[in-house]
């Protein structure tokens, strides 16, 4: 009985200390959210870092049809991949993904980082915060996050597109694009495009963030479960992807136009122009929806490889945590 007592008041004061050396709540509190957001940031870039790399030659593909007047069909989509492949070699495929890496990585964390401040701030506003927003301010936040991570990357976008349509000859490299461009059409020329890239992202961003989330809540309110399967994830990602890029795709197809134009040898100058052009010569369907079919093929295989990348390397940074090699 004595021992007993003895190691009982041996371990009292390792229970105390370790009581004693816990962070207040508040503070837990304060510090869980930020490393949440940081730890989905960085999992998020690197899954659509990923997402587009394995995609990048059917992306690739897609801005060669819509800046020029050859007619789309997947033959010729999937010849054109071919020819490449053997006039240029397999990494020729991959021509200007360097800058897709370079824009998608802080292009997802601004979007998402912001969607979230744009919820928090509209959820105060509609007086539902914590809660899921209304339809309305749902398209809102949305919108504002796609059109903030735009205006920011802009440029990215430009060179990336610059670089996919053109030979290896004539840009080298992401720095070789922004000072040709800039010393012999004008550092406007960047933001040549601007403006339907902004008209298309605003419908794009805000139909697919309300989509996903809109799909999440009814999912949560008829399951009862608080987050959905990584499957269920990818059918929600999916469905929004193609609905979004549908609503928005003749703006996607004249902003291509407008930034490539000082290498077409094409005069598309304004986005009324561009589509009278496009319209005109090539017609609705077969001009300004040229590649949409491409779109729809790429998009379910990039959210799929995105949700699942995000799971694994989430769950991997989960546990480097659990292990304690970075303290919160």
């Amino acid at each position: 009985m004595a021992h007993r007592v003895h190691d009982h008041q041996s371990r009292l004061p390792v229970a105390q200390a370790t009581v004693l050396t816990l962070p207040p709540s508040s503070q837990a509190k304060d510090l869980r959210p930020t490393w949440t957001a940081l730890d989905s940031l960085l999992c998020g870039a690197f899954a659509g870092a990923v997402a587009k790399t394995v995609i990048a030659p059917l992306d690739r593909t897609k801005i060669i049809f819509q800046v020029s007047s050859k007619r789309f069909s997947a033959k010729e989509a999937f010849r054109l991949i071919y020819c490449s492949y053997v006039k240029d070699g397999l990494l020729s495929l991959w021509r200007g993904n360097s800058a897709t890496m370079v824009r998608v990585m802080p292009y997802a964390a601004i979007q998402f980082s912001s969607h979230e401040q744009y919820k928090k701030v509209l959820g105060g506003h509609y007086g539902c915060q914590g809660k899921a927003l209304p339809p309305f301010p749902r398209f809102l936040a949305g919108s504002m996050a796609g059109t903030t991570a735009a205006m920011l990357t802009y440029p990215l976008d430009m060179v990336r597109a610059r670089m996919a349509v053109t030979a290896k000859e004539m840009y080298c490299n992401i720095m070789h694009v922004f000072v040709r461009i800039s010393q012999e059409e004008g550092f406007k020329t960047l933001y040549r495009g601007f403006t339907p890239t902004i008209l298309g992202v605003i419908p794009y961003a805000g139909i697919t963030f309300f989509t996903y989330e809109t799909l999440k809540k009814l999912h949560t309110e008829k399951t009862k479960r608080a987050q959905p399967y990584t499957v269920e994830r990818l059918a929600f990602g999916a469905c929004a992807g193609l609905i979004g890029q549908s609503a928005s795709y003749p703006l996607d197809v004249v902003r291509r136009r407008m930034q490539t134009a000082g290498v077409t040898g094409s005069a598309y100058n304004t986005i009324l122009g561009t589509m009278r052009e496009i319209v005109r010569h090539e017609g609705v369907v077969r001009g300004l929806y040229k590649g949409l079919s491409m779109n729809w093929l790429k998009g379910p295989v990039a959210v799929g490889i995105s949700f699942t990348t995000f799971d694994i390397t989430h769950s991997l940074l989960l546990k480097v945590h659990q292990m304690g090699f970075f303290t919160h």
